[in-house]
């Protein structure tokens, strides 16, 4: 059942994509990303209020986890602003192979052979893709806003890694945390550091950064993310969840992304991205067949 939560959080998160990126074309970043952080606390309040609290020994491990997703959000944030949506998945797949060596040295994973083969079709057509992403003119070693992206999949890589340590039971090495209190508390804990990072860096330079205006995309971006989030901490709660692979099928993501944001926002060199995408559509076959 966990790769099945998988696939379904793959698919949410494309649409999550779709929503930011149409959020932030030719609007602030900071307060998009509070409002999206406050949502999302709204959501799960009601789960925050029955979900144990457990105290600062399991608080403690929450605030960190807000930390690292918090400081992945601003630089991906930054990155998706400037940087065409059918690139930004690509430059992400970054994240499930770091996730997938952290998850054999950190956790003894064990993937079978098929699995082997989804993960290296997956990271053939991401790198295929992002190779595509040239043809725009984009200097991946130059340009500041690939290393956002390649900052944010990096600390993202390391939040999977964290996630599955939180919700493992003490028996498999790790803290055993209930899934709703993780999800609940640390987006209330990112919105209170994202009200201080609006108050102290962008509302009192406001007039000489880039406005901000509403978009109804925004509460979207919240909407599609905790529904997401909330099935990603479904499949790693499941017995025998491979962190590796559901890390990996959630970049499935981009084809989502790569669909809706092909028909809106009208991006280059389709044709070509369209061919590395079926690789991934394989890889993600192979991965479902290494789990029955």
């Amino acid at each position: 059942m966990w790769i099945i939560y998988a696939f379904l959080s793959a698919a949410l998160l494309g649409c999550y994509d779709v929503c930011k990126k149409q959020s932030l074309r030719g609007n602030a970043v900071i307060p998009v990303l509070f409002l999206n952080t406050l949502f999302c606390s709204l959501i799960f309040l009601p789960l925050a209020l029955s979900a144990p609290f457990g105290g600062w020994e399991v608080q403690r491990y929450i605030i960190l986890k807000a930390c690292i997703v918090l400081s992945s959000w601003i630089l991906g944030y930054i990155g998706m602003k400037y940087l065409p949506l059918t690139l930004v998945g690509p430059i992400n797949a970054t994240r499930p192979v770091m996730v997938l060596l952290g998850a054999l040295l950190l956790f003894g994973e064990r993937l079978n052979l098929y699995q082997w083969v989804g993960v290296g079709l997956a990271i053939l057509s991401f790198f295929l893709l992002s190779r595509s992403g040239k043809k725009e003119g984009i200097d991946f070693r130059h340009n500041r806003w690939i290393f956002c992206i390649v900052g944010a999949a990096i600390l993202g890589a390391l939040s999977g890694l964290y996630d599955k340590f939180l919700l493992a039971s003490p028996q498999d090495g790790g803290v055993g945390l209930d899934k709703l209190t993780v999800q609940s508390y640390y987006n209330f804990y990112q919105c209170l550091m994202m009200g201080v990072v609006l108050l102290t860096l962008w509302y009192p330079r406001r007039q000489k950064s880039t406005p901000f205006h509403w978009s109804w995309g925004i509460p979207l971006i919240s909407i599609f993310l905790s529904i997401a989030d909330y099935v990603y901490f479904c499949s790693l709660h499941e017995p025998g969840a491979l962190v590796s692979v559901v890390s990996m099928v959630r970049r499935g993501s981009v084809i989502v992304s790569f669909m809706i944001g092909a028909f809106l926002f009208h991006e280059k060199n389709l044709k070509s991205k369209a061919i590395d995408l079926f690789l991934v559509l394989l890889g993600m076959v192979f991965l479902y067949l290494g789990t029955r």
